[in-house]
């Protein structure tokens, strides 16, 4: 970590100097003081480091011991700003360090109402967009999109043929939390290993060296492994949350088209295909062929997955009334299969579908082997639609993982 010191921190703690009645305090401070302006050179810099940070803490100890709590207070900004937990306008404005007067300064005030003002406009046009794609988008699919934006706006992209112009990639911090997180594990010696994320994923050559390297390749895919695993590890909780509903349950699912298999690519951008139908998750297989996904309950399905019936296990209306919405799906997309072509360029003449739904968790008087062998009954009559507990895809997503 870096500790800032600079004409700020000098001129906050001449403030505190001033506040402080103890001599032992003052002499604490004096201390501080002495280190920062020690530098060496022809042009001396003030100097931070470790032994700032704990000269600062010192002096905010003895300045406890007197009992000048305002003092301490002081102390303790003067260590959060030096360690990078106040931003400088915030320090300056909090502290009046360079205004005439000791007044709010106008201009900061300006300058944060321009900056918030475009921050609203941005996020009113990106959840506007969200919704004209998508008309029955929720608030909290409104706010989830705005926090993947502000996460990925960490890793902007200055483009070199477009001068003025800036650009946010979506997925970026989810690859920057990667390689973040790659650093820190491998204990390699960077300084702000957040920081060193950022440049390497904003940088195509960076990750084109990474990938053309044999232990960059590694890492890149212990990085993948790892997040796949985390990925899974969130997902198992909502799935095995009695309260989860659908919204939740597509909410862990988002991103994570791994689980369902290798032969898919990606999720299709838009949902909304057919008029009147829009599809939980849309899947790109390698052919360009879509695959849907129809999300219904885990744990909080009230009624059983399978019952008795004649001496066999067979499944229940609810798994009929699912695959029966799958069905009507790919028949819309069937009719409407040129049309899809043209704008989205996915292939629905082949589409296929699966039914997620129930837990055997939900119903333990009924054996988990026999909710298995009954939809796998049922899935072995039907040839594009397959039906599988949120357990059973989990379970062979785990297996998947451990194999890789």
């Amino acid at each position: 970590m870096t500790v800032r010191v600079d004409m700020s921190l000098d001129w906050q703690l001449r403030q505190v100097e001033e506040q402080a009645a103890s001599a032992a305090v003052k002499e604490a401070i004096g201390a501080v003081f002495t280190h920062m302006r020690s530098g060496t050179g022809r042009n001396p810099k003030r100097r931070g480091g470790k032994e700032l940070v704990r000269l600062l803490e010192a002096a905010r100890a003895d300045a406890a011991g007197a009992g000048e709590w305002q003092v301490v207070r002081l102390l303790q900004d003067s260590l959060d700003y030096a360690e990078g937990r106040i931003l400088r306008y915030d320090f300056e404005e909090r502290h009046r360090l360079f205004q005439e007067g000791r007044v709010r300064s106008d201009s900061n005030r300006d300058y944060l109402g321009r900056q918030l003002s475009m921050s609203l406009q941005y996020a009113a046009a990106e959840a506007q967009g969200l919704i004209d794609d998508a008309p029955r988008t929720t608030a909290g699919d409104v706010v989830a999109h705005l926090r993947e934006r502000a996460r990925d706006a960490r890793y902007l992209e200055a483009p070199e043929d477009r001068p003025g112009w800036y650009r946010i990639t979506p997925g970026m911090s989810q690859m920057g939390q990667w390689v973040e997180r790659v650093l820190r594990d491998r204990r390699i010696e960077v300084r702000d290993p957040a920081e060193a994320a950022r440049r390497i994923v904003t940088s195509p050559e960076a990750l084109a060296v990474l990938a053309a390297d044999e232990e960059g390749q590694l890492v890149l895919r212990a990085a993948e492994l790892h997040r796949r695993a985390a990925g899974l590890k969130a997902l198992r909780a909502v799935v095995e949350d009695p309260l989860a509903v659908e919204h939740d349950l597509q909410k862990a699912l988002e991103g994570q088209y791994w689980i369902f298999g290798g032969a898919y690519v990606g999720e299709a951008a838009h949902r909304r295909l057919v008029p009147g139908d829009e599809l939980d998750i849309p899947l790109v297989r390698g052919d360009g062929a879509l695959h849907v996904v129809e999300l219904k309950r885990a744990m909080s399905l009230r009624e059983a997955l399978v019952k008795r019936h004649r001496g066999a296990w067979v499944p229940t209306a609810p798994v009929h009334d699912a695959v029966g919405q799958a069905v009507n799906y790919l028949v819309g997309l069937d009719e409407h299969r040129e049309r899809i072509r043209a704008e989205f360029g996915i292939d629905t003449r082949r589409a296929s579908a699966v039914v997620l739904i129930g837990h055997p968790g939900a119903h333990p008087e009924v054996p988990e082997q026999a909710v298995n062998e009954a939809l796998r009954t049922l899935n072995a009559h039907m040839s594009r639609v397959e039906v599988l507990t949120y357990k059973e895809l989990v379970d062979n997503a785990e297996r998947a993982l451990g194999r890789a």
